[in-house]
């Protein structure tokens, strides 16, 4: 089987810990990143080169460092990317067109899953079904949870079920009420033959063979649709295959409490934390953080941001996302860390000037740049920098500094086997990262 993985979510329900350009499935704060654990569930059905990856641009450097992080090596040419984002139909469509005829597993990659016998038995369930159906899996609750979508089985087919209805995401009574009657969460993993997902698509919405036909060029004017809304919910070729693990798609911070280890009163802590008097609290901080007599609440502190609030609201963080997004608030955007292809910067101090920490990995360089409005002053903390000022060549070493004057074209390169760190002071009337000309670049960057 071939596998897609759709890894072009922003995770906006888990601002300031989740930014547009480090989403939840790149975070590694519980060591592997969802991406990284997703890609190792692919290879339990699918070869490397089976395996499909659907981001965007702006995840491309992200999703490379995953894989190679991990050792993993999948085709360049599999990783596609979208011209724009539009819900999992069109990327699912983008990835058969580029994939070619099969049987595929859909996976999002922000899913945290405990993979066992029951997980591996579920898809050879499903693979063979695929040929009369399109298949979706279906987990067993066990609890009524309002963050999920449910599933209402139908009549059962071997060892599945024909899909009945499609609930949204109900209140808590109705949670109940479906727990009840044996509804499932709605996992968002899939199971399609290509020719029955095909067939679906000309009879439930036939402007999607634009992309089978276009490919991308087909974003300009298909619909920004989820594969759900656009096939599933009205299709009556739909079965759902019923899965019981531990899942969680670590849709807001309630789900990261719930998958989180718990100290002897219920707290979830990341970071380092001291505690008094408190319980069934959720904290997660980059500094020395102490909580007291307290409980119930989410505390998220990443530097730049802090975010305190009830236990039950989490839903309502978007919100927050979105006020920030309207102000063009870059902080929506990017952590003090950014990360890049050559490795990442943090920002130290932002002001009437800037200081930054930049890490190059080994082998790797920035861009041949210059800025124009501000100067730089860098001074190396560990390995060795080969600097390009004007055409001269210089290596820095452990202690040693350089000034770039605003308007010189330059670059910076480590040549050694260990990260070079350096701190980055920037002066100048301007400051903010469009700042920046380049004449080379060994990305393909603009």
């Amino acid at each position: 089987m071939k596998t897609i993985i759709l890894a072009g979510g922003k995770g906006t329900r888990l601002w300031p810990l989740s930014r547009e350009m480090m989403p939840k499935q790149f975070l590694r704060f519980l060591g592997e990143s969802p991406f990284q654990k997703t890609i190792r569930r692919a290879m339990l059905f699918s070869k490397p080169e089976e395996i499909f990856i659907v981001t965007n641009k702006e995840y491309k450097f992200r999703v490379l460092d995953d894989l190679e992080d991990s050792r993993i090596e999948i085709p360049e040419e599999n990783i596609i990317l979208e011209p724009k984002g539009k819900n999992t139909l069109p990327a699912i469509s983008l990835a058969m067109k580029k994939a070619g005829n099969g049987k595929f597993v859909i996976l999002p990659s922000d899913q945290l899953i405990n993979v066992n016998e029951e997980y591996i038995r579920s898809f050879r369930v499903a693979k063979e079904m695929s040929n009369n159906f399109l298949i979706t899996f279906g987990i067993k609750p066990k609890k009524a949870h309002t963050g999920y979508g449910y599933i209402k089985p139908g009549e059962k087919i071997s060892d599945a079920f024909k899909v009945e209805e499609f609930k949204e995401k109900p209140n808590l009574n109705l949670a109940e009420e479906f727990v009840k009657k044996g509804y499932y969460w709605n996992s968002g993993m899939f199971l399609f033959k290509r020719d029955i997902f095909l067939e679906e698509v000309r009879r439930h919405s036939p402007e999607m063979l634009k992309i089978f036909e276009e490919g991308e060029k087909a974003y300009d004017y298909v619909p920004d649709i989820s594969v759900d809304y656009g096939i599933l919910e009205k299709s009556d070729r739909v079965a759902v295959v019923p899965m019981n693990v531990d899942w969680s798609d670590i849709g807001n911070f309630d789900a990261i409490y719930e998958i989180l280890t718990k100290d002897v009163n219920d707290n979830a802590i990341f970071g380092e934390v001291l505690t008094f008097n408190s319980s069934r609290n959720l904290v997660i901080a980059e500094r020395l953080t102490a909580i007291l007599d307290v409980e119930d609440i989410i505390l998220v502190d990443t530097g730049d941001a802090l975010l305190v609030l009830k236990k039950g609201s989490s839903e309502k963080v978007k919100d927050i996302y979105r006020i920030l997004k309207e102000k063009g608030d870059k902080r929506v955007e990017v952590h003090r860390t950014a990360y890049r292809p050559w490795g990442s910067y943090t920002l130290l101090e932002d002001g009437s000037y800037k200081i930054k920490r930049i890490t190059v990995k080994p082998g790797k360089r920035l861009s041949l740049q210059r800025h124009y409005h501000r100067s730089e002053h860098w001074i190396v903390v560990r390995g060795t920098a080969k600097i390009i000022v004007d055409g001269k060549e210089v290596l820095l070493r452990t202690g040693e500094s350089t000034f770039v004057p605003a308007g010189s074209l330059h670059r910076i390169e480590n040549p050694g086997k260990i990260s070079l760190e350096m701190i980055e002071v920037q002066i100048g009337e301007y400051l903010e990262e469009d700042d920046i000309e380049r004449f080379e670049d060994d990305y393909g960057r603009c």
